[in-house]
């Protein structure tokens, strides 16, 4: 190949190159916990419109990647691997913020108070937080939010010195045990299961602090023109028909904007 057919056939290389890039996907990770179970097909089936509205917007394909495993997740946003991402646990989507980056868009309407309950036996003796010094406490993945919530909780009233934990994956195994003496509390965030709970005689012996939970937020790569697009098309879903239909499909409320300041110092209490 002479210097001529050289040059031509790099400049082509080149050329490709630049097309590839201008239509690479955009990739929107979805996380929506590990301690609850999700379906990976149906998240992308789920957001699927929001996808094609986000295209349109953005003028670029946008590509659905479901993570369901936190070690997964944990190092795609420490390596801005999503462009942007709906991240469940507060304590990574902070972190992201804090160390990698990322930028909120907008909280999740319904999941802004979530709390860590402490669910013990309608027998038990327990009266207050100070009382679980030294016992065992059952709650769901270590890296689940409401495992650090609860340990956030416990740090607050106990100190350094925690109880020993027994961790299982699911919340919903977590009130079975409380009943059977596994552990002498339980602690679980979803409302369902403290709710079934309580239904079935047993107490909450308290419940820790509020935080957001399911933040949708942006790496750097995405312009603040962009974010601000983001904001904008979020917020408004629930403004239209067919912005109520994707939300339904979600099977949320909504969107709000929030304070990322806010945030960041709520996660120096959970640890992050």
């Amino acid at each position: 190949m002479n210097r001529r057919h050289m040059t031509a056939a790099l400049a082509l290389a080149l050329m490709a190159g630049q097309a590839a890039a201008q239509v690479a996907p955009l990739v929107f990770a979805v996380n929506e916990g590990v301690t609850y179970r999700v379906n990976l097909i149906a998240t992308v089936e789920r957001f699927h419109d929001i996808s094609e509205d986000l295209a349109k917007l953005l003028k670029r394909p946008v590509k659905i990647q479901p993570v369901s495993d936190y070690k997964e997740l944990a190092a795609g946003l420490a390596e801005q691997r999503y462009d942007l991402a709906y991240v469940h646990p507060a304590h990574h989507s902070i972190r992201a913020m804090t160390r990698s980056g990322y930028s909120l868009v907008a909280l999740t309407k319904g999941f802004t108070d979530y709390r860590a309950s402490f669910m013990v036996r309608s027998d038990s003796p327990l009266k207050t937080v100070a009382d679980l010094k030294a016992l065992k406490i059952g709650a769901p993945d270590e890296d689940s939010i409401t495992s650090v919530l609860m340990r956030a909780t416990l740090r607050d009233a106990l100190g350094p010195q925690l109880p020993e934990f027994t961790y299982v994956r699911l919340q919903e195994a977590v009130p079975f045990m409380v009943e059977h003496g596994m552990v002498t509390t339980g602690v679980s965030a979803s409302r369902a299961v403290v709710k079934g709970w309580q239904d079935k005689g047993g107490k909450v012996l308290l419940a820790s602090k509020p935080v957001p939970i399911k933040h949708l937020i942006v790496s750097s790569k995405i312009t603040e023109a962009q974010r601000l697009q983001l904001i904008a098309y979020f917020v408004g879903l629930e403004q239209t028909p067919e912005g109520k239909k994707r939300l339904e499909s979600l099977n949320v409320q909504g969107f709000v904007e929030s304070d990322q300041a806010a945030l960041i110092a709520l996660g120096k209490w959970l640890g992050v």
